[in-house]
Protein backbone atom coordinates (compact mmCIF):
# COMPACT_ATOMS: atom_id res chain seq x y z
CA UNK A 1 0.00 0.00 0.00
CA UNK A 2 1.40 3.39 -0.98
CA UNK A 3 1.80 5.88 1.87
CA UNK A 4 -0.40 8.96 1.80
CA UNK A 5 1.12 12.44 1.51
CA UNK A 6 2.55 13.90 4.72
CA UNK A 7 0.28 16.25 6.68
CA UNK A 8 1.14 18.79 9.33
CA UNK A 9 0.21 18.56 12.99
CA UNK A 10 -2.21 21.43 12.31
CA UNK A 11 -3.96 19.28 9.67
CA UNK A 12 -4.22 16.39 12.12
CA UNK A 13 -5.50 18.70 14.88
CA UNK A 14 -8.51 19.55 12.69
CA UNK A 15 -9.87 16.02 13.14
CA UNK A 16 -12.34 15.49 15.96
CA UNK A 17 -12.26 11.73 16.56
CA UNK A 18 -14.56 10.47 19.30
CA UNK A 19 -15.67 7.11 20.62
CA UNK A 20 -19.22 6.17 19.63
CA UNK A 21 -21.45 3.24 20.56
CA UNK A 22 -23.32 1.59 17.69
CA UNK A 23 -27.01 1.60 18.64
CA UNK A 24 -28.30 0.09 15.40
CA UNK A 25 -26.93 -1.13 12.08
CA UNK A 26 -29.00 -2.09 9.07
CA UNK A 27 -28.46 -2.61 5.37
CA UNK A 28 -30.06 -0.07 3.07
CA UNK A 29 -32.31 -2.20 0.84
CA UNK A 30 -31.68 -0.38 -2.43
CA UNK A 31 -27.89 -0.26 -1.97
CA UNK A 32 -25.67 -3.37 -2.00
CA UNK A 33 -22.77 -1.88 -0.04
CA UNK A 34 -24.34 0.57 2.41
CA UNK A 35 -25.06 0.09 6.09
CA UNK A 36 -26.99 2.77 7.99
CA UNK A 37 -25.81 3.21 11.57
CA UNK A 38 -27.25 5.03 14.54
CA UNK A 39 -24.30 5.97 16.78
CA UNK A 40 -24.28 7.45 20.28
CA UNK A 41 -21.51 10.06 20.52
CA UNK A 42 -22.63 11.39 23.89
CA UNK A 43 -24.68 14.11 22.20
CA UNK A 44 -28.34 15.02 22.64
CA UNK A 45 -29.37 12.71 19.79
CA UNK A 46 -27.64 9.78 18.06
CA UNK A 47 -25.88 10.37 14.73
CA UNK A 48 -26.87 8.70 11.50
CA UNK A 49 -23.74 7.48 9.71
CA UNK A 50 -23.58 5.57 6.42
CA UNK A 51 -20.73 3.26 5.58
CA UNK A 52 -20.03 1.21 2.44
CA UNK A 53 -18.96 -1.92 4.32
CA UNK A 54 -21.89 -4.33 3.87
CA UNK A 55 -19.69 -6.83 2.00
CA UNK A 56 -17.60 -7.24 5.18
CA UNK A 57 -20.59 -7.57 7.52
CA UNK A 58 -23.33 -9.74 5.95
CA UNK A 59 -25.20 -9.47 9.28
CA UNK A 60 -24.75 -5.84 10.41
CA UNK A 61 -26.40 -6.67 13.75
CA UNK A 62 -23.00 -8.02 14.91
CA UNK A 63 -21.87 -4.38 15.09
CA UNK A 64 -24.58 -3.26 17.52
CA UNK A 65 -23.14 -2.40 20.92
CA UNK A 66 -19.57 -1.98 19.69
CA UNK A 67 -17.53 1.07 20.69
CA UNK A 68 -15.94 2.54 17.55
CA UNK A 69 -13.88 5.63 16.64
CA UNK A 70 -15.83 8.21 14.64
CA UNK A 71 -14.57 11.26 12.75
CA UNK A 72 -17.28 13.50 14.19
CA UNK A 73 -16.51 16.78 12.44
CA UNK A 74 -16.70 15.51 8.87
CA UNK A 75 -19.06 17.63 6.77
CA UNK A 76 -22.48 15.96 6.29
CA UNK A 77 -22.93 14.08 3.03
CA UNK A 78 -26.09 12.76 1.37
CA UNK A 79 -25.79 9.26 -0.09
CA UNK A 80 -28.75 7.65 -1.84
CA UNK A 81 -31.09 10.10 -0.13
CA UNK A 82 -29.74 9.45 3.40
CA UNK A 83 -27.63 12.00 5.26
CA UNK A 84 -24.41 10.76 6.82
CA UNK A 85 -23.00 12.75 9.75
CA UNK A 86 -19.55 11.34 10.44
CA UNK A 87 -17.29 8.45 9.51
CA UNK A 88 -16.65 5.26 11.45
CA UNK A 89 -12.98 4.26 11.27
CA UNK A 90 -11.89 0.70 10.39
CA UNK A 91 -8.62 -1.13 9.89
CA UNK A 92 -8.15 -2.43 6.36
CA UNK A 93 -5.43 -4.93 5.55
CA UNK A 94 -4.58 -7.28 2.71
CA UNK A 95 -7.40 -9.35 1.23
CA UNK A 96 -10.34 -9.86 3.57
CA UNK A 97 -8.51 -8.48 6.60
CA UNK A 98 -11.07 -5.81 7.60
CA UNK A 99 -12.06 -5.03 11.19
CA UNK A 100 -13.56 -2.49 13.54
CA UNK A 101 -11.24 -0.66 15.95
CA UNK A 102 -12.31 -0.92 19.56
CA UNK A 103 -11.00 0.56 22.82
CA UNK A 104 -9.24 -1.84 25.17
CA UNK A 105 -11.81 -1.19 27.90
CA UNK A 106 -15.30 0.28 28.38
CA UNK A 107 -15.24 4.02 27.79
CA UNK A 108 -17.97 6.67 27.65
CA UNK A 109 -19.41 7.53 24.22
CA UNK A 110 -18.20 10.98 23.18
CA UNK A 111 -14.72 10.53 24.66
CA UNK A 112 -12.09 12.26 22.47
CA UNK A 113 -9.26 10.33 20.88
CA UNK A 114 -6.02 12.25 21.14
Amino acid sequence: MEPKPTITIDDFAKLDIRIGRVLSAEKIPEADRLIKFSVDLGEEAPRQILSGIAEHFPDPEVLVGKLVPVVSNLAPRTIRGYESNGMIMYAVGEGENFTTLEPGKEITPGTSIK
